[in-house]
C-alpha cells in the first residue's frame, strides 16, 4: 500500500503523540490555542451534544492553581481530605494492566535516577504534575454533571483530538488525571460551576528534549495482541 501525503501527516501527528513531563518556557500564542482547540472540537458526539468545557490557563491564573494544590499535596494531614471523584483507574487491578502500569512509572523513575526507596524524590516528581510540568499553558477541562457515561466516551475523543492537533502545530501535550483528587481546589480557583465535574487537566507547550524524561517513549501492544480478524 502506498503512502498518501495526507496519511503520513496524519500517523506522524498521532505516533509522535506522547505524554512530555518537562516544557520550555516559551508561550504558545492565544490565537494557536483557540485554532487548536475549534479543530479539535469536531470530535464526533452523540447527537451533537458536544459535552466539553475548558479552561485555559496562563500567567498568574495557572500560578495561583498550581501552588494552591502543590500545597496540600506535599501535607499529609490536609491532603487526605481530598479524593478524586470518580475512578479513572480500576479499584481492584489485574493484569496484564497492572503490569503495564508498573513498567512505565518504573521506567519513568529509572530514567530520573530514583530507587524504589527514594520516596521523597518520586513525591517531588509527582508534584510537577500540578505544576503542568512547568508548560506555559495549562488546560482543565470539565463535563456537566447531568451527563453520562456516552459523552464521557465522546470527551475521549475530543481529547484525543486537542492533543492530535497540537503536534500538528508543533506543540506537545501532557494529558492528567493526576488534577482529579483536587478537584475542590480546582473549581475554587478557576471559578467553575458546581454543576460541572473535573474530567482532567492537560500541561500544553513545546517540549524540552534537553530532559531525560522526554526520552520515554512507551511500548504498545501489537494489533495481533488486541485485534481478531473473523471472516
Amino acid at each position: 500500500m502506498i503512502e498518501s501525503p495526507a496519511q503520513k501527516i496524519v500517523d506522524d501527528a498521532i505516533r509522535s503523540r506522547r505524554s512530555i513531563r518537562a516544557f520550555l518556557p516559551t508561550p504558545v500564542p492565544r490565537a494557536d490555542i483557540e485554532a487548536l482547540l475549534e479543530v479539535a472540537a469536531r470530535a464526533p458526539s452523540g447527537t451533537n451534544t458536544q459535552p466539553w468545557k475548558v479552561y485555559v490557563c496562563t500567567g498568574a491564573r495557572k500560578q495561583q492553581l498550581s501552588q494552591a494544590i502543590i500545597d496540600v499535596y506535599l501535607d499529609s494531614a490536609r491532603v487526605a481530605e481530598h479524593s478524586e471523584e470518580y475512578h479513572y483507574y480500576p479499584v481492584k487491578w489485574a493484569s496484564p494492566y497492572i503490569d503495564r502500569r508498573r513498567k512505565v512509572g518504573w521506567d519513568l523513575y529509572a530514567l530520573l535516577g530514583l530507587g524504589r526507596e527514594n520516596k521523597a524524590g518520586m513525591q517531588a516528581q509527582h508534584a510537577r504534575n500540578y505544576g503542568f510540568f512547568d508548560a506555559p499553558v495549562g488546560l482543565m477541562f470539565t463535563i456537566d454533571r447531568t451527563m453520562e457515561k456516552g459523552s464521557w466516551l465522546d470527551y475521549g475523543m475530543f481529547l484525543q483530538n486537542v492533543m492530535i492537533a497540537a503536534r500538528g502545530r508543533g506543540l506537545d501535550t501532557c494529558p492528567q488525571a493526576a488534577f482529579t483528587q483536587f478537584h475542590k481546589i480546582i473549581g475554587e480557583v478557576l471559578e467553575i460551576p458546581a454543576n460541572e465535574q473535573v474530567v482532567c487537566g492537560m500541561a500544553l507547550g513545546y517540549a524540552d528534549m534537553s530532559k531525560i524524561e522526554n526520552s520515554l517513549v512507551t511500548e504498545r501492544e501489537p494489533v495481533g495482541g488486541f485485534v481478531k480478524f473473523l471472516d
